[in-house]
């Protein structure tokens, strides 16, 4: 397992055990936690992502670091969109949508991700013939 894995992993640790007081930015970048129930097993499943607004949405990107396959917690909020999102240490119920590339808000919202992690979303598309997807989260009223 690679370091930057293995630091994205405690940071989601870090994240959780101390309910958000501790770990909503990382590398510079804010983070959110997303809940999602596993498609198999049926237990929730917590991932810290990146993020960035779209007003009221929160948007997360599937880039798995530009891999080939997609990251688990997208196939898990396609079974079940119904996801938890946890900023800091307010916790919502959210909607997740994903944008796929022929989508017309695609480039628009990917540009507003990107921007905001630094530019690497565009070097992960550009390791994968994957379409990367953009999740918007949107919250429960």
């Amino acid at each position: 397992m690679s370091l930057y894995l293995r630091t994205l992993q405690l940071h989601a640790k870090v994240y959780e055990r101390t309910d958000g007081r501790l770990g909503h930015r990382l590398l510079g970048v804010p983070t959110v936690l997303l809940r999602t129930t596993g498609r198999k097993s049926g237990q929730e499943r917590t991932s810290a992502l990146v993020y960035a607004r779209d007003g009221q949405d929160f948007l997360v990107v599937a880039s798995n670091g530009g891999a080939d396959r997609p990251p688990a917690w997208l196939l898990n909020l396609e079974a079940q969109p119904e996801v938890g999102v946890q900023l800091g240490r307010e916790r919502h119920r959210a909607t997740a949508r994903p944008v796929y590339p022929d989508d017309a808000d695609y480039e628009r919202l990917m540009k507003l991700c990107n921007d905001n992690n630094k530019n690497r979303y565009a070097a992960y598309r550009s390791k994968t013939a994957r379409p990367i997807p953009v999740v918007v989260l949107t919250p429960h009223a």
